[in-house]
């Protein structure tokens, strides 16, 4: 089975800080984007991957993809155009999949650089069982739920963090994205979902954090130093 990755780097990512957007933000001396790049390649090198760029930082993408090591350089990566939104991205990262072959799509944020090989592994084996795998943690902060501008305690048993990647039948994946996508819609899972179809579970890793705020960046640096 033929197994794609999108990995979504299409927004301009301002929060973080920095002169340049976060997803080319160096993390021990590496674009942040190109950790998962690393990843999906080095658990499968016949892996396809699409990278999706915001259209006007293609110039400052050639610039940091020339100052690769060498060997990065040789592995495979296809370049689409990010849209307004991550939806609109991922739609755009699909047209880059063929119709009809037999495939899985991994759909991962440029902004998670910490995926592991066996997370990524977990993803595939978990969707070519249900065909819909999102992966996720358990809550281990004490949350409350906003009713009516009054907060009310839940039992955080019931509820999860969902990560990336979240990986699907491509035809599947391919035929929600036909469909009418809302601002309600944050994750590929919501969008599969709103199309009719079941998501399964996976096992995600508390440490496959979102890069968001400068801080995060430090905090992803050291744990890439820890970890490798």
């Amino acid at each position: 089975m033929q197994k794609y990755a999108i990995i979504v780097a299409g927004g301009e990512g301002n929060r973080a800080g920095g002169v340049v957007p976060k997803q080319f933000q160096l993390i021990a001396g590496i674009p942040m984007l190109w950790w998962s790049v690393r990843a999906f390649h080095a658990e499968d090198p016949d892996t396809r991957i699409i990278l999706v760029l915001h259209p006007g930082f293609f110039d400052e993408w050639d610039l940091l993809y020339a100052e690769l090591p060498e060997a990065d350089r040789k592995i495979d990566v296809h370049i689409s155009c990010g849209g307004r939104s991550r939806l609109e991205s991922v739609r755009n990262g699909l047209m880059s999949v063929p119709d009809g072959n037999d495939a899985l799509v991994a759909v991962h944020d440029a902004a998670r650089p910490l995926v592991s090989v066996e997370m990524i592994s977990r993803g595939w084996l978990a969707a070519e069982e249900s065909g819909a795998a999102v992966p996720a943690v358990g809550m281990t902060d004490s949350i409350r739920r906003i009713e009516s501008g009054v907060s009310v305690s839940v039992p955080r048993k019931d509820y999860v963090k969902v990560q990336t990647p979240q990986v699907f039948d491509a035809s599947l994946l391919k035929h929600a994205y036909e469909g009418i996508l809302s601002d309600l819609m944050t994750d590929d899972a919501s969008v599969v979902e709103a199309a009719g179809h079941k998501i399964s579970l996976y096992e995600g890793s508390p440490y496959n954090m979102k890069v968001t705020e400068p801080l995060d960046i430090k905090i992803a640096e050291t744990l890439i130093e820890l970890i490798s």
